[in-house]
């Protein structure tokens, strides 16, 4: 066998190898950059951040692909994963029936539940019956939209906002007599700009689990799940979980 030959098999086995290497496929994700502190926009770098993005970022490293992420407004997103356009979303994305019936989701990754906020000065509205003829704000698309008007028999009052920002900007401005939205959410959101301003009321509403979306019939489900499991078994999620959170609660 030839020197020449042996060169040429094997600079053609390493650029095979380093084919294969950059050949991991790119996936389409979106998020809603609005929902604080699950994603959000740095200001600084551009970049998006949040207890969210390095969730995906830890799962697609382990189930072997690579992103681009896209932003949207949350309303669009189960509309584009049906459309093919995009092939993944993360940005705190309730389980439900309904939704399960036109994409896939992976397996639960937060636990969560609804929760009231008012201004400080509010002692009218304790608890949920509270907001009967009361002016609130919401959610475009939230599953927190869709508990309010099935739930209020007065619900005129209900105003969907396109972000979470818009509705807790209505509260301050008292355009609104409180926001009724995902508690982690709510609480990021009254213990920094709006501490000392507002404060949440009432019990958790509807306990909720949050899963990462992806196209009806996706190949990866399986990969995200063991993705997912692993980064609980290795304290990976507790680390991120804490970053964001503070202390993990215990196990039920």
């Amino acid at each position: 066998m030839s020197t020449k030959w042996l060169k040429t098999l094997t600079a053609g086995l390493v650029l095979t190898a380093a084919a294969g290497t950059v050949s991991a496929e790119k996936l389409k994700i979106a998020t809603d950059p609005s929902f604080v502190p699950f994603e959000m926009l740095d200001i600084k770098t551009g970049e998006m951040i949040g207890f969210d993005m390095e969730i995906i970022a830890e799962v697609a490293k382990r189930a072997g692909f690579e992103y681009d992420m896209n932003t949207m407004d949350f309303n669009g997103i189960i509309p584009a994963l049906q459309t093919g356009s995009i092939d993944i979303a993360i940005a705190g994305i309730t389980i439900t029936e309904a939704r399960e019936k036109i994409v896939d989701f992976s397996d639960p990754y937060y636990d969560s539940g609804l929760r009231l906020l008012v201004r400080v000065d509010n002692n009218e509205i304790l608890e949920f019956k509270d907001l009967e003829g009361k002016k609130i704000g919401s959610k475009i698309g939230s599953t927190s939209y869709d508990y309010l008007t099935g739930n209020l028999k007065d619900n005129d009052g209900v105003t969907p906002y396109p972000g979470s920002a818009d509705m807790y900007l209505a509260l301050m401005s008292r355009s609104v007599d409180a926001v009724f939205y995902d508690a982690p959410n709510v609480a990021y959101f009254a213990r920094t700009k709006g501490e000392g301003k507002v404060k949440t009321v009432g019990a958790l509403y509807e306990g909720q689990q949050y899963g990462i979306a992806l196209k009806a019939g996706s190949e990866w489900v399986d990969e995200v799940n063991a993705a997912l499991a692993e980064i609980h078994e290795d304290g990976t999620y507790k680390t991120i979980y804490e970053t964001w959170f503070g202390p993990l609660p215990d196990a039920k």
